[in-house]
């Protein structure tokens, strides 16, 4: 029988879902804060053979802690190889060598599309935001994106201000149309309320599952677009006893995880 622990925090929830959509022998392309940390407790679980890689082009990174950059020192102990951003977006993305990248953004679109560029109107925004960084190389080539973000009307949103990472684009065939690699885009969204996945044929995220504690009717209302609802819509898998230990005993013992819930991961 598989044991839950009742006293979990929702970050923890967040980091578990991301972790339990990687598979062992998977190359992940990572960042700081969840993705890290999802692909760590994978590491530590059910995916041995899982390889972390950073845009700062440290390859099967084994840190001691959760790194609090791309470029924090703690990364290069132990690693396999340290390159550069070329290394990670010529050698493995290009040559279609990932199978996952973790990504986020202020907003995402039913068809994954993200924003990390502006709000508003390019010329004149309401906000200008940091761009793309590896963010757009990641999306179009990696065989499968993650996305993690907070779940609310603004950055769930009916369509993007900007597509700075592009997801299914406008729809089914959109991707292949622009000359982006067959089989690869976005595979889930991972949010605080719940989890949104694909449909095949239409390339338009659906609600899979709700989180404990949320309903159906809660996450509709805070998605800025018509959500549908899976036939088998259910609630979320609650953290395993094993993926918290990986968690507060090996990964992240400090409990740094702890300030996601002060962003609103809650």
């Amino acid at each position: 029988m598989i044991e839950y622990p009742k006293d979990y925090i929702k970050p923890e929830l967040m980091a578990c879902c991301g972790a339990r959509e990687i598979h062992d022998g998977d190359v992940v392309v990572v960042g700081t804060g969840f993705p890290a940390m999802s692909a760590n407790i994978a590491k530590h679980t059910h995916a041995p053979g899982a390889v972390m890689m950073q845009e700062s082009g440290v390859y099967d990174a084994r840190p001691g802690r959760p790194a609090l950059s791309v470029g924090d020192a703690c990364l290069n102990p132990g690693s396999a190889m340290i390159g550069g951003l070329t290394d990670v977006m010529g050698m493995f993305l290009q040559s279609g060598w990932v199978d996952v990248g973790f990504l986020s953004g202020a907003q995402v679109d039913r068809y994954g599309n993200l924003n990390t560029t502006c709000i508003g109107p390019y010329d004149s925004p309401r906000s200008r935001l940091p761009g793309s960084g590896g963010a757009n190389p990641i999306g179009a080539l990696a065989r499968r994106t993650l996305i993690i973000v907070q779940h609310d009307p603004r950055r769930l949103v009916e369509k993007v201000d900007f597509i700075t990472t592009p997801g299914y684009l406008n729809g089914p065939g959109a991707r292949e149309r622009w000359g982006l690699p067959s089989a690869t885009g976005p595979w889930v969204i991972i949010t605080n309320k719940g989890i949104l996945r694909f449909d095949a044929e239409t390339k338009e995220a659906y609600l899979e599952s709700y989180h404990p504690g949320c309903t159906v009717e809660e996450i509709r209302k805070n998605t800025g677009w018509d959500l549908k609802i899976s036939p088998e819509v259910h609630e979320t898998e609650p953290p395993r006893a094993a993926e918290l230990e990986a968690i507060r005993e090996i990964l992240d013992p400090h409990r740094m995880i702890r300030v996601y819930e002060g962003k609103g991961y809650v």
